[in-house]
Protein backbone atom coordinates (compact mmCIF):
# COMPACT_ATOMS: atom_id res chain seq x y z
CA UNK A 1 0.00 0.00 0.00
CA UNK A 2 1.51 3.54 -0.56
CA UNK A 3 1.27 6.42 1.05
CA UNK A 4 -1.65 7.99 -1.28
CA UNK A 5 -3.84 5.02 0.15
CA UNK A 6 -4.04 7.25 3.21
CA UNK A 7 -6.65 9.56 1.19
CA UNK A 8 -9.62 7.37 1.19
CA UNK A 9 -11.84 9.35 4.27
CA UNK A 10 -12.95 6.56 7.04
CA UNK A 11 -15.12 6.26 9.92
CA UNK A 12 -13.62 3.44 12.07
CA UNK A 13 -11.54 4.35 14.71
CA UNK A 14 -8.24 4.28 13.00
CA UNK A 15 -9.42 7.75 11.20
CA UNK A 16 -8.58 9.86 14.15
CA UNK A 17 -9.71 10.49 17.94
CA UNK A 18 -13.11 9.26 19.20
CA UNK A 19 -15.55 12.65 18.28
CA UNK A 20 -19.18 11.18 18.98
CA UNK A 21 -19.88 14.65 17.58
CA UNK A 22 -18.19 14.17 14.18
CA UNK A 23 -21.20 13.92 12.58
CA UNK A 24 -23.56 17.34 13.94
CA UNK A 25 -20.36 18.93 13.39
CA UNK A 26 -19.74 18.08 9.71
CA UNK A 27 -23.78 18.83 9.35
CA UNK A 28 -23.09 22.15 10.82
CA UNK A 29 -19.94 23.16 8.67
CA UNK A 30 -20.95 25.38 5.52
CA UNK A 31 -17.77 25.51 3.35
CA UNK A 32 -16.73 28.11 1.09
CA UNK A 33 -17.15 27.48 -2.67
CA UNK A 34 -13.84 28.30 -4.30
CA UNK A 35 -15.27 26.45 -7.39
CA UNK A 36 -12.59 23.69 -7.95
CA UNK A 37 -13.19 21.51 -10.55
CA UNK A 38 -11.97 18.30 -8.21
CA UNK A 39 -9.87 17.81 -4.68
CA UNK A 40 -6.58 20.25 -4.25
CA UNK A 41 -3.45 18.25 -5.20
CA UNK A 42 -1.00 18.21 -2.39
CA UNK A 43 2.49 16.91 -2.90
CA UNK A 44 5.55 15.90 -0.20
CA UNK A 45 8.95 15.34 -1.63
CA UNK A 46 10.67 13.85 2.14
CA UNK A 47 14.34 13.71 2.00
CA UNK A 48 16.33 11.37 3.94
CA UNK A 49 16.04 12.33 7.72
CA UNK A 50 12.99 14.02 7.62
CA UNK A 51 11.37 15.50 10.60
CA UNK A 52 8.87 13.40 11.50
CA UNK A 53 6.96 15.25 13.85
CA UNK A 54 6.52 18.12 11.07
CA UNK A 55 5.90 16.15 8.34
CA UNK A 56 2.50 14.75 10.49
CA UNK A 57 1.74 18.19 11.14
CA UNK A 58 1.62 19.63 7.36
CA UNK A 59 0.10 16.09 6.25
CA UNK A 60 -2.57 15.37 8.71
CA UNK A 61 -4.76 18.70 8.64
CA UNK A 62 -5.32 17.66 4.75
CA UNK A 63 -6.68 14.01 6.04
CA UNK A 64 -8.68 16.01 8.81
CA UNK A 65 -10.01 18.40 6.27
CA UNK A 66 -11.78 15.55 4.26
CA UNK A 67 -13.06 13.79 7.67
CA UNK A 68 -14.35 16.65 8.68
CA UNK A 69 -16.29 17.47 5.29
CA UNK A 70 -17.33 14.42 4.82
CA UNK A 71 -16.03 14.92 0.93
CA UNK A 72 -12.38 14.52 -0.67
CA UNK A 73 -11.40 18.24 -0.48
CA UNK A 74 -7.83 17.36 -0.56
CA UNK A 75 -5.59 14.24 -2.29
CA UNK A 76 -2.02 13.86 -1.52
CA UNK A 77 0.80 11.83 -2.73
CA UNK A 78 4.46 11.06 -2.14
CA UNK A 79 7.76 11.41 -3.49
CA UNK A 80 11.29 10.88 -2.61
CA UNK A 81 14.92 11.43 -4.15
CA UNK A 82 14.78 7.57 -5.78
CA UNK A 83 11.51 6.57 -5.47
CA UNK A 84 12.53 4.35 -2.78
CA UNK A 85 11.27 4.18 0.76
CA UNK A 86 12.49 7.07 2.81
CA UNK A 87 13.75 6.71 6.17
CA UNK A 88 12.44 10.13 8.84
CA UNK A 89 14.57 10.84 11.58
CA UNK A 90 13.24 8.61 13.89
CA UNK A 91 14.15 5.54 11.56
CA UNK A 92 10.15 5.24 10.44
CA UNK A 93 10.03 4.13 6.63
CA UNK A 94 7.26 5.87 4.37
CA UNK A 95 6.71 4.35 1.03
CA UNK A 96 6.42 7.11 -1.59
CA UNK A 97 4.59 6.88 -4.46
CA UNK A 98 6.84 8.26 -7.49
CA UNK A 99 10.73 9.49 -7.58
CA UNK A 100 12.28 12.31 -9.58
CA UNK A 101 11.89 10.97 -13.26
CA UNK A 102 9.05 12.68 -13.93
CA UNK A 103 6.97 15.80 -12.80
CA UNK A 104 4.60 15.87 -9.79
CA UNK A 105 1.03 16.26 -10.68
CA UNK A 106 0.10 18.25 -8.10
CA UNK A 107 -1.04 21.62 -7.04
CA UNK A 108 1.43 22.29 -3.50
CA UNK A 109 4.22 20.62 -3.65
CA UNK A 110 6.19 20.66 0.12
CA UNK A 111 9.40 19.61 0.53
CA UNK A 112 10.10 18.22 4.13
CA UNK A 113 13.88 17.45 5.51
CA UNK A 114 15.50 17.55 8.58
CA UNK A 115 19.00 16.91 10.26
CA UNK A 116 21.19 19.54 8.82
CA UNK A 117 20.24 20.58 5.10
CA UNK A 118 23.41 22.87 4.43
CA UNK A 119 25.11 20.04 3.37
CA UNK A 120 21.95 18.94 1.43
CA UNK A 121 23.42 19.28 -2.40
CA UNK A 122 21.43 17.67 -5.01
CA UNK A 123 22.00 19.53 -8.31
CA UNK A 124 19.34 16.62 -10.32
CA UNK A 125 17.08 17.13 -6.90
CA UNK A 126 17.34 20.79 -6.90
CA UNK A 127 17.01 21.25 -10.73
CA UNK A 128 13.27 18.83 -10.55
CA UNK A 129 11.99 21.68 -8.06
CA UNK A 130 12.95 24.74 -10.31
CA UNK A 131 10.81 22.67 -12.77
CA UNK A 132 8.20 21.82 -10.55
CA UNK A 133 7.90 25.89 -9.52
CA UNK A 134 8.12 26.52 -13.45
CA UNK A 135 4.54 24.87 -13.92
CA UNK A 136 2.94 27.01 -11.52
CA UNK A 137 3.09 24.52 -8.75
CA UNK A 138 2.89 26.29 -5.29
CA UNK A 139 6.41 25.42 -3.70
CA UNK A 140 7.12 25.20 0.26
CA UNK A 141 9.48 24.49 2.52
CA UNK A 142 8.78 22.35 5.85
CA UNK A 143 11.43 22.37 9.01
CA UNK A 144 14.99 21.92 6.68
CA UNK A 145 13.13 21.99 3.73
CA UNK A 146 13.23 26.20 3.72
CA UNK A 147 17.39 25.45 3.23
CA UNK A 148 16.70 23.01 -0.04
CA UNK A 149 14.23 25.63 -1.71
CA UNK A 150 16.90 28.55 -0.58
CA UNK A 151 19.90 26.50 -2.63
CA UNK A 152 17.22 26.14 -5.38
CA UNK A 153 16.55 29.41 -6.03
CA UNK A 154 12.95 29.44 -4.95
CA UNK A 155 12.79 32.16 -2.55
CA UNK A 156 14.56 34.88 -3.97
CA UNK A 157 12.20 37.35 -3.39
CA UNK A 158 10.03 36.34 -1.36
CA UNK A 159 9.23 36.37 2.34
CA UNK A 160 10.28 32.94 4.16
CA UNK A 161 11.51 31.56 7.30
CA UNK A 162 12.98 28.70 9.09
CA UNK A 163 13.42 26.94 12.08
CA UNK A 164 15.36 29.13 14.18
CA UNK A 165 18.76 26.70 14.21
CA UNK A 166 19.02 26.68 11.03
CA UNK A 167 18.29 30.85 10.48
CA UNK A 168 21.97 31.63 11.49
CA UNK A 169 23.59 29.65 8.89
CA UNK A 170 20.65 30.43 6.41
CA UNK A 171 21.60 33.99 6.76
CA UNK A 172 25.44 33.02 6.06
CA UNK A 173 24.50 31.05 2.80
CA UNK A 174 21.97 33.23 1.77
CA UNK A 175 22.23 36.91 2.75
CA UNK A 176 20.08 38.91 0.10
CA UNK A 177 17.13 36.31 1.44
CA UNK A 178 13.56 38.35 3.03
CA UNK A 179 14.01 35.85 6.24
CA UNK A 180 12.35 36.18 8.82
CA UNK A 181 11.96 34.26 12.61
CA UNK A 182 8.19 33.87 12.35
CA UNK A 183 6.78 30.74 12.65
CA UNK A 184 5.45 30.54 8.72
CA UNK A 185 5.19 33.07 5.68
CA UNK A 186 2.76 32.77 3.05
CA UNK A 187 3.76 34.95 -0.02
CA UNK A 188 2.28 34.71 -3.36
CA UNK A 189 3.25 30.84 -4.66
CA UNK A 190 5.70 30.25 -1.45
CA UNK A 191 4.64 28.55 1.65
CA UNK A 192 7.62 28.41 4.42
CA UNK A 193 7.46 27.03 8.18
CA UNK A 194 10.04 26.54 10.77
CA UNK A 195 9.08 23.18 11.20
CA UNK A 196 7.60 20.99 14.01
CA UNK A 197 4.10 22.38 14.60
CA UNK A 198 4.40 25.27 13.04
CA UNK A 199 3.38 23.25 9.90
CA UNK A 200 -0.10 22.66 10.98
CA UNK A 201 -0.55 26.45 11.64
CA UNK A 202 0.70 27.19 7.92
CA UNK A 203 -1.60 24.33 6.51
CA UNK A 204 -4.72 25.66 8.81
CA UNK A 205 -3.75 29.17 7.28
CA UNK A 206 -4.02 27.47 3.53
CA UNK A 207 -7.42 25.77 4.23
CA UNK A 208 -8.69 28.63 5.67
CA UNK A 209 -7.71 30.49 2.66
CA UNK A 210 -9.29 28.07 0.35
CA UNK A 211 -12.35 26.76 2.17
CA UNK A 212 -13.28 29.48 4.87
CA UNK A 213 -12.46 29.66 8.75
CA UNK A 214 -14.93 27.23 9.98
CA UNK A 215 -12.97 24.30 8.53
CA UNK A 216 -10.05 25.32 9.53
CA UNK A 217 -11.00 25.95 13.07
CA UNK A 218 -12.48 22.43 12.87
CA UNK A 219 -9.71 20.68 11.74
CA UNK A 220 -7.47 22.80 14.87
CA UNK A 221 -9.95 21.56 17.44
CA UNK A 222 -10.10 18.00 16.14
CA UNK A 223 -6.42 17.60 16.88
CA UNK A 224 -6.61 19.63 20.72
CA UNK A 225 -4.86 22.67 19.06
CA UNK A 226 -6.97 24.84 20.98
CA UNK A 227 -5.32 28.34 19.30
CA UNK A 228 -4.30 28.93 15.99
CA UNK A 229 -1.46 31.09 16.04
CA UNK A 230 -0.54 34.03 13.28
CA UNK A 231 2.67 33.61 10.99
CA UNK A 232 3.86 36.76 13.35
CA UNK A 233 4.50 34.88 16.60
CA UNK A 234 7.47 33.74 18.26
CA UNK A 235 9.14 30.71 17.12
CA UNK A 236 11.05 30.44 20.32
CA UNK A 237 9.74 30.52 24.25
CA UNK A 238 10.18 34.35 25.88
CA UNK A 239 12.57 34.19 27.97
CA UNK A 240 11.16 34.32 30.84
CA UNK A 241 9.93 31.02 30.10
CA UNK A 242 12.80 29.90 28.66
CA UNK A 243 15.13 30.41 31.50
CA UNK A 244 12.42 30.68 34.26
CA UNK A 245 13.12 34.13 35.15
CA UNK A 246 10.90 37.29 35.72
CA UNK A 247 13.45 39.55 36.97
CA UNK A 248 13.21 42.30 35.17
CA UNK A 249 16.57 43.87 35.12
CA UNK A 250 17.95 40.53 34.00
CA UNK A 251 15.43 39.91 31.46
CA UNK A 252 16.98 42.85 29.79
CA UNK A 253 20.32 42.14 30.28
CA UNK A 254 19.84 38.34 28.98
CA UNK A 255 17.95 40.01 25.93
CA UNK A 256 21.13 42.33 24.94
CA UNK A 257 23.56 39.55 25.37
CA UNK A 258 21.67 37.37 22.93
CA UNK A 259 21.15 40.40 20.37
CA UNK A 260 25.28 40.86 20.74
CA UNK A 261 26.60 37.56 20.47
CA UNK A 262 28.77 38.77 17.61
CA UNK A 263 30.49 41.92 19.47
CA UNK A 264 30.22 41.24 22.85
CA UNK A 265 29.52 43.54 25.25
CA UNK A 266 31.67 44.20 28.95
CA UNK A 267 30.23 43.34 32.24
CA UNK A 268 29.87 47.15 33.08
CA UNK A 269 28.07 47.78 29.83
CA UNK A 270 25.39 45.26 30.16
CA UNK A 271 25.32 46.57 33.99
CA UNK A 272 24.13 49.97 32.42
CA UNK A 273 21.90 48.39 30.20
CA UNK A 274 20.34 47.03 33.66
CA UNK A 275 20.85 50.03 35.89
CA UNK A 276 22.84 48.08 38.61
CA UNK A 277 26.27 47.86 39.49
CA UNK A 278 28.23 44.84 37.92
CA UNK A 279 28.33 43.28 41.72
CA UNK A 280 23.98 43.65 41.45
CA UNK A 281 24.22 42.10 38.05
CA UNK A 282 26.79 39.63 39.14
CA UNK A 283 24.36 38.68 41.99
CA UNK A 284 21.69 38.16 39.99
CA UNK A 285 23.12 35.77 37.52
CA UNK A 286 24.31 33.72 40.23
CA UNK A 287 21.13 33.69 41.71
CA UNK A 288 18.71 32.75 39.16
CA UNK A 289 21.55 31.15 36.41
CA UNK A 290 23.80 29.95 38.98
CA UNK A 291 26.29 30.77 36.72
CA UNK A 292 28.68 34.18 36.07
CA UNK A 293 27.82 36.81 33.47
CA UNK A 294 30.65 35.91 31.91
CA UNK A 295 30.29 32.02 31.91
CA UNK A 296 26.13 32.41 30.53
CA UNK A 297 27.74 35.24 27.39
CA UNK A 298 30.59 32.40 26.28
CA UNK A 299 27.85 29.33 26.51
CA UNK A 300 25.61 31.92 24.46
CA UNK A 301 28.55 32.07 22.15
CA UNK A 302 30.12 28.73 21.65
CA UNK A 303 26.27 27.62 21.11
CA UNK A 304 26.47 29.92 18.23
CA UNK A 305 29.54 29.21 17.11
CA UNK A 306 28.18 25.11 16.90
CA UNK A 307 25.30 25.71 14.90
CA UNK A 308 27.75 27.48 12.20
CA UNK A 309 29.91 24.91 12.57
CA UNK A 310 27.45 22.46 11.69
CA UNK A 311 25.47 24.33 8.86
CA UNK A 312 27.58 26.25 6.74
CA UNK A 313 31.29 26.03 5.15
CA UNK A 314 32.69 29.65 6.91
CA UNK A 315 36.75 28.91 8.00
CA UNK A 316 37.00 28.28 11.44
CA UNK A 317 38.26 32.13 11.81
CA UNK A 318 35.36 33.54 10.20
CA UNK A 319 32.95 31.42 12.59
CA UNK A 320 34.97 32.62 15.71
CA UNK A 321 34.73 36.34 14.88
CA UNK A 322 30.82 35.63 13.71
CA UNK A 323 30.38 34.26 17.61
CA UNK A 324 32.17 37.08 19.31
CA UNK A 325 36.42 35.39 18.97
CA UNK A 326 39.36 37.56 18.86
CA UNK A 327 40.89 34.47 17.41
CA UNK A 328 41.46 30.95 16.37
CA UNK A 329 43.16 29.71 19.05
CA UNK A 330 40.79 31.64 21.70
CA UNK A 331 37.92 29.99 20.05
CA UNK A 332 39.98 26.68 19.88
CA UNK A 333 39.87 26.19 23.71
CA UNK A 334 37.12 27.75 24.67
CA UNK A 335 35.27 25.30 22.40
CA UNK A 336 37.30 22.13 23.52
CA UNK A 337 36.49 23.29 27.15
CA UNK A 338 33.02 23.25 26.66
CA UNK A 339 32.13 20.70 24.33
CA UNK A 340 35.24 18.36 24.45
CA UNK A 341 36.52 18.52 20.85
CA UNK A 342 38.02 20.90 18.68
CA UNK A 343 35.67 23.09 16.73
CA UNK A 344 37.13 21.30 13.11
CA UNK A 345 35.61 17.64 14.46
CA UNK A 346 31.74 19.45 14.05
CA UNK A 347 32.26 19.83 9.89
CA UNK A 348 29.84 17.60 7.86
CA UNK A 349 28.29 16.50 11.15
CA UNK A 350 24.28 16.31 11.28
CA UNK A 351 22.64 18.90 13.97
CA UNK A 352 20.51 17.72 16.54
Amino acid sequence: MTASDANLPTRDHRSGPPDPRAEQGRAALVLRDRGRAGPRRIGFLLLPGFALMAYGCAMEPYRAANELAGQELYRWRHASPDGQPVLASNRVAILPDQGLERPMEVDDLFVCAGGNPAVFDDPALLSWLRAQAARGVRIGGVSGGPFVLARAGLLAGHRCTAHWEYIPAMAEHFPDLALTRNIYEIDRHRCTSSGGTAALDMMLALIAAEYGRPLASAVSEWFLHTRVRDSGESQRMSLRERYAVGHPTLLAVLARMEATLEEPLAREALAAEGGVSVRQLERLFRAHLGRTIGSHYLALRLDRARALLRQTTLPVLQVAMASGFASAAHFSRAYRARFGQPPSSERGRVAA
